[in-house]
């Protein structure tokens, strides 16, 4: 869907496979937006609906469902540039939770953004 996507709005994009950031040695970027697996492990929404049909590695991420984030946050710095931002997607209970990891891994100008439901879904921060 994204390759269709991407030929039809005539976007110049470099695919890559790679599992977080080991395919992008010595590659910096101004940006990185993430949607890493961010449900607890033993959320019983992963029992229910569509859900059960996604790989759980796609979902998934550890007993708080951070597991994924908190290696993002620690990899992401050697592939930033200066002042350039980490995005993250997050599940709506961990609002809290991936700013106070942002900070705590020396990232600036930290945020969370709501959704249109009011839901803390996605957070950030600029790197140093």
């Amino acid at each position: 869907m994204a390759r269709g996507n991407a030929e039809r709005l005539d976007a110049a994009i470099e695919w890559l496979a790679s599992d977080l950031f080991d395919a992008l040695a010595g590659r910096v970027f101004d940006l990185i937006v993430s949607n890493p697996p961010y449900v607890p492990e033993a959320d019983p929404h992963l029992a229910e609906g569509d859900v059960r049909f996604e790989p759980r590695t796609a979902l998934a991420a550890g007993a708080e469902g951070l597991d994924a984030i908190r290696a993002i946050v620690a990899q992401a710095p050697a592939h930033l540039a200066d002042g350039g931002w980490l995005l993250l997607e997050h599940g709506y209970d961990q609002g809290e939770a991936v700013p106070a990891l942002l900070r705590g891994a020396g990232y600036a100008e930290v945020f969370m953004e709501r959704d249109l439901a009011g839901l803390a879904r996605v957070s950030g921060g600029r790197a140093n």
